[in-house]
């Protein structure tokens, strides 16, 4: 029986870049392979409307849109290749609106949970990619699955990347890793020890941030080499099993603390509830 790649497409340009090595990197896959592929710009998801339903009862977003055809295929896939293009120095926005609506993905867990994913960031200037590779690593590890690797490929028209630029080296990369797993870094990169990220923010007496794990460490130059040490906090989000569960649980409880404190949240609220002027359009006529 066949295995299923599902990839993830973040770019409204049909034939595109995003979509040509999604393509190549499913030639690439020695095996028996069906790719299905999703357009996130083309689909009707919405945005969260932070009502936390998706978290009780059922575990379904109660919204009537196109974001749980797309959770579904994830969830039957056997593994998912992500590729967005640049948009202002950042990811095109539609993996961040689906992203946002990913706390349904704790009810599907034991499906979710280390599910071979691979991506790609594309950019039409060579160091013009900004923080494009940090949010497709991001979207990897917030849908639980197995990070096995993510480059950064350079091409602005369709097909660009495959001439000269190292597309179709990357996309072969990738899918021996999406097989067979990551190999073990040899590359002089600083990564996170935590979670493998190379995304930091860095802050004053030698203090750390990774950027992928939010984890907190220390960082330090010798012999021209910058060296990084990074220790999980008390509240991972995506490092273990039991991380995602503790997590999902702590979100259910805040129900239960809202109730809790009600009175003196709503004081606060109130406070604030005539401050400012909305800009809104105006009625549309009938």
């Amino acid at each position: 029986m066949s295995k299923i790649l599902l990839g993830i497409l973040g770019s409204p340009r049909r034939s595109g870049n995003s979509e040509l090595f999604v393509k190549e990197l499913y030639r690439r896959l020695k095996g028996d392979w069906r790719l299905q592929l999703v357009r996130l710009p083309e689909l009707d998801i919405r945005p969260c409307r932070a009502c936390y339903q998706c978290l009780m009862e059922q575990g379904r977003c109660p919204q009537k849109d196109d974001f749980n055809l797309v959770l579904d295929a994830l969830v039957e896939a056997d593994a998912c290749a992500v590729a967005a293009p640049t948009y202002l120095l950042s990811a095109n926005a539609s993996l961040k609106r689906f992203l946002d609506r990913g706390l349904s993905f704790y009810a599907h867990l034991d499906k979710l949970w280390k599910k071979p994913a691979v991506g790609v960031a594309i950019a039409g200037i060579e160091g013009l990619e900004g923080s494009t590779k940090l949010s497709i690593d991001s979207f990897i590890k917030l849908l639980l699955a197995d990070h096995r690797g993510s480059e950064v490929i350079y091409g602005a028209l369709p097909g660009e990347i495959f001439l000269n630029n190292g597309g179709k080296d990357a996309a072969a990369r990738l899918a021996e890793r999406l097989v067979h797993g990551a190999p073990q870094d040899q590359s002089k990169v600083p990564a996170c020890s935590v979670c493998g990220g190379d995304t930091f923010r860095f802050l004053p007496e030698g203090k750390i941030r990774c950027m992928l794990c939010s984890s907190a460490g220390e960082y330090q130059t010798r012999g021209g080499e910058l060296g990084i040490r990074t220790t999980a906090g008390e509240h991972p989000l995506f490092l273990s099993y039991e991380d995602v569960r503790r997590h999902a649980d702590w979100l259910r409880g805040m129900k239960d603390e809202f109730l809790r404190r009600r009175r003196e949240l709503k004081a606060v609220v109130q406070e604030y509830a005539q401050v400012g002027e909305w800009v809104r359009p105006e009625p549309r006529q009938q």
